[in-house]
């Protein structure tokens, strides 16, 4: 039987790459994405990579935790599910809100692969042995550990955001990995390093994006920034696919993938039970698996 993998924000840089990493390796792979235009052209370019199963395409806004919702509906309603790769990440060089309210660096990085993973465990859980990577990134490194609240305290500085929404996700991966410990379902953080993508290509030219301390270097920042996304998607995901497919990793579980494919330590914010347990909190709170009733 044709084992189902799903890549969301897939349709182009990392996530593409590691879509066609997943074809090639057997899965039928449907990839998650906005715009439909970029969608067919990934299927095509999956189709001519794909060893068995069909290549589909799914639109789903992903800054909308409704369309998430729809989105883990859709893909349950397939059938078990073997590999979900949460891909999707974004980086704002302004604060800006989703259409529900939340800080969209937040509410992309971790509250939607969050709300998506929690609604497809079940669904995982038919189709185990499984597996969940969350990508994750080096900028974690600079990352507020604090969340008692969705927005850390004091300016908005993209890079440091992104991180800080990168580490509550990293620190949920983990503490997922514990929580489903011996069910079936592995789950792993996979670190691309980085590559040239629209995201970085768009956001990482910027010192608007950096603290007030760092724009002081941004001569030295944006140099460090060149060299660390200048490498191909194609490379980037390939921590994303071993942890998604390689068999050493069977039976394995809570483990961080770093650019180089082999297993690192990570940060120990990540480990803190603290961390994990206020980052648990704030997400069910603020993307509950079932929304709260409309008042009249």
């Amino acid at each position: 039987m044709t084992q189902r993998a799903v890549v969301t924000g897939a349709t182009g840089g990392i996530g593409l790459e590691t879509a066609r990493g997943l074809a090639a390796a057997g899965f039928a792979v449907t990839v998650v994405g906005r715009d439909a235009a970029r969608g067919a052209q990934a299927v095509e370019r999956l189709k001519a990579a794909a060893t068995d199963g069909e290549p589909a395409f799914v639109a789903a806004d992903l800054a909308s935790l409704g369309e998430v919702r729809e989105l883990a509906v859709r893909l349950a309603a397939e059938g078990p599910l073997d590999v979900l790769v949460n891909n999707v990440g974004a980086m704002f060089p302004e604060r800006r809100l989703t259409a529900d309210g939340i800080e969209a660096s937040f509410a992309v990085n971790h509250l939607s692969p969050y709300l998506l993973t929690e609604s497809l465990l079940e669904t995982l859980g038919s189709g185990s042995p499984s597996r969940i990577v969350n990508v994750t990134s080096g900028a974690v490194r600079v990352a507020k550990h604090r969340f008692d609240a969705v927005e850390p305290r004091g300016g908005y500085y993209g890079f440091h955001w992104y991180g800080r929404a990168k580490l509550a996700n990293l620190a949920y991966t983990l503490d997922l990995a514990r929580r489903l410990d011996r069910s079936g379902v592995s789950v792993f953080a996979a670190d691309p390093g980085g590559a040239a993508t629209a995201m970085t290509d768009g956001t990482m030219t910027s010192p608007k994006i950096v603290s007030p301390g760092l724009r002081l270097m941004w001569p030295l920042v944006r140099r460090a920034f060149e060299r660390s996304t200048a490498g191909p998607a194609a490379v980037a995901a390939r921590s994303s696919v071993l942890a998604a497919t390689d068999p050493s990793l069977d039976g394995r579980t809570g483990l961080l993938i770093g650019p180089e494919a082999v297993p690192v330590t990570p940060i120990r914010w990540a480990t803190d039970p603290q961390v994990a347990h206020d980052v648990l909190r704030l997400s069910r709170e603020s993307a509950p698996l079932t929304p709260a009733p409309a008042r009249r």
